[in-house]
Parts: structure tokens; sequence; C-alpha cells
């Protein structure tokens, strides 16, 4: 598992930000003092996701965030129902996996199975 990953992010997107990432399971969380007027952060069990608040945000074209969602079928509704793009692709693992891109123009991946 990963503890943390590190994204850059606008102010003006952590609404929207947060709300993407509460349906796939995190809730925002307070970071440590010295953190918390440059970054923003949500967490699911041990995982975090930290916002790193900048005027010029950066996204990887093609660098994602890869999770193992046990409610797979629900967060994939969820985010459709919330008008996500969500993009199937190739079974691996011989599970459904599927790509969407979150506000700020991050690349996850959701997958029914993690690697073995």
């Amino acid at each position: 598992m990963i503890q943390h990953v590190s994204l850059e992010l606008a102010s003006g997107d952590v609404d929207a930000a947060v709300g993407f990432w509460a349906l796939l399971g995190f809730a925002r969380v307070e970071p440590p003092p010295g953190l918390r007027d440059r970054s923003v952060w949500v967490a699911s069990g041990g995982q975090q996701i930290h916002f790193l608040l900048t005027d010029d945000p950066v996204a990887p074209p093609s660098g994602h965030v890869a999770l193992h969602l046990e409610d797979y079928d629900a967060a994939v509704a969820r985010l459709r129902e919330a008008g996500f793009e969500v993009d199937p692709r190739a079974e691996h693992w011989g599970a459904p996996r599927a790509f969407v891109r979150g506000p700020g123009g991050h690349r996850v991946e959701v997958m029914a199975a993690p690697p073995p």
C-alpha cells in the first residue's frame, strides 16, 4: 500500500477535487499545522492524497494514481452519476479496471483487483 501521493492543484479546484475523491472513498483530513496554508489532504484508511496548492499546477499526461476498490462497480457508478467520463480498459488480473480524470486533470486508475 502506498502511504501517500502528492498532486499539484490550483486553489480554485480544491472543492471539486475533495468531492471527486469522496466518490472514491476518501475524506478530507487536516494536514500538520505547518502545511495547512499550502496543501489540502484527503485520506482513506492508511492512504492519503496530498494536494499541493500552486498557481500553475501540472498534471502528468500519462502518470496516474491507481486504486484497488473493493466496491469497484459502485465507485464507477458514482463517478458516472457525478458526470465523470469513465474509460473502461482491458481486464488485468481477471478483473475490470478503468481510468478517469479528476479535477485538476489528474489521471486515476480504479481497479477491481490489485496486482498479484
